[in-house]
């Protein structure tokens, strides 16, 4: 296939999608006619308030996730990255590892990540449990093996104490895999406004924010960015209108998505869509962290993956409605 003829193919996808996603909403409404129908029909849905966790694998989970004897040097923990403090990444276009080592990629959030059907921009981990080994492996993170953390850990009387507590075999590779990744679970946002008002109380949100909301839809940007997550559950390719490599210039591999992963020339520069719930917070965006603020992701956005260039105005509502997407943190997920 052509590259013109992909960027038409993309078009007339994104078209059929959003007028999909606006069909359903108003067939739905006009069918059933009451509030909790229409809520029903709406393309995002609201986290859950409650979640079903081992809370003894979160509790060790989250001293696990501030443990910094998972890295070589023991200077770098999970929370190095993805501070829970702030939004769950740590505000830089690089995180930075052992030995003061620049990452090569924007640190995605690791709040709601238990509900992306993949981890990491490229989707190289099928689940949280394979998320969990890559930093610890990874040079320029935490560099490390399985065999030294457990060697470290299993210095610990504490730690013996804990996991075998819970696991017959206490401390191994896996199991300090699946207590972290327990509480990578326990990391959910909920009661966001704008959850309040898919849960029925329509007057959580202003009339610029619900204009906002709207525009969100009918721009087709909720054709990615959908579901629980408002995104995190789909692959595309990043420039799907326009090449946007070739308007940024200075092209790496980490820029080809995919195909570091898979090898297949249509995955370069496919990206996992990310998940756009408490996104005010995290900025830098986009995974080179080349956008600095929010008007500026909706905007490029806008324009490489839907072919639209916003008005000012309209960037600005889009923005009201994302802010509204900032939920509440409660440890532990009770």
């Amino acid at each position: 296939m052509s590259n013109e003829a992909y960027k038409l193919f993309n078009a007339i996808t994104l078209i059929v999608m959003t007028a999909i996603c606006l069909a359903l909403e108003s067939c739905a409404s006009i069918a059933a006619g009451s509030q909790s129908d229409r809520l029903r029909s709406e393309p995002i849905k609201p986290l859950p308030l409650k979640l079903n966790l081992d809370e003894s694998k979160v509790e060790l989970g989250r001293e696990l996730f501030h443990e910094t004897r998972l890295s070589k040097d023991n200077t770098v923990s999970c929370v190095s990255c993805h501070d829970l403090d702030n939004g769950g990444g740590d505000q830089r276009v690089h995180s930075i590892g052992i030995y003061n080592r620049l990452g090569k990629f924007n640190a995605p959030t690791v709040f709601n990540s238990g509900f992306n059907f993949k981890q990491f921009w490229d989707g190289r981990a099928n689940s949280l449990e394979e998320q969990v080994a890559v930093p610890i492996h990874n040079p320029d993170e935490m560099g490390s093996n399985w065999n030294e953390v457990v060697a470290k850990l299993s210095a610990s009387t504490d730690y013996q104490r804990k996991f075998r507590s819970i696991y017959a075999d206490g401390i191994q590779a896996e199991n300090i895999a699946d207590a972290i990744s327990e509480f990578e679970r326990s990391l959910v946002t909920p009661n966001s406004r704008f959850d309040q008002y898919l849960r029925g109380d329509e007057s959580v949100l202003t009339e610029d924010e619900l204009r906002g909301y709207r525009k969100f839809k009918e721009f087709g940007c909720v054709s990615c960015h959908q579901g629980i997550n408002v995104g995190g559950n789909m692959y595309e390719t990043l420039g799907a209108m326009f090449n946007y490599f070739e308007a940024r210039g200075n092209i790496t591999k980490s820029d080809y998505g995919r195909y570091n992963v898979t090898g297949r020339e249509q995955d370069r520069y496919v990206f996992k869509v990310p998940g756009l719930r408490n996104v005010a917070l995290t900025a830098p965006y986009f995974h080179d962290g080349s956008a600095e603020k929010l008007e500026d992701a909706v905007a490029i956005m806008a324009e490489f993956q839907l072919g639209i260039w916003l008005e000012p105005k309209d960037v600005s509502d889009i923005v009201l409605f994302l802010n509204t997407l900032t939920g509440e943190y409660e440890e532990g997920g009770k």
